[in-house]
């Protein structure tokens, strides 16, 4: 796995995400394997806070405390709109 696709996947679980999981069933007709079965779920997955802390370490290590407090607030207000959702 590159290092795009890593950043790309902790990003994916900081933010929250959807899955989709699709369970098919087969049973055999007439010689043939038909699908008689088919079952789809979807889960929200929420924000993961361990995900949100080490692409902050990450990004945040060469901020000054005044650009550090405006990035905590700007995260602050962030969660309290996903919470209004």
């Amino acid at each position: 796995m590159t290092d795009e696709k890593l950043k790309n996947a902790l990003y994916d679980c900081a933010t929250g995400l959807s899955s989709e999981e699709t369970v098919k069933e087969y049973a055999l007709e007439d010689g043939e394997m038909k699908l008689v079965k088919m079952k789809v779920t979807k889960r929200e997955i929420p924000p993961d806070i361990k995900a949100v802390k080490m692409i902050l370490e990450e990004d945040l290590q060469e901020l000054s405390t005044e650009e550090l407090e405006k990035e905590k607030e700007n995260l602050i207000n962030m969660l309290k709109e996903m919470q209004s959702e």
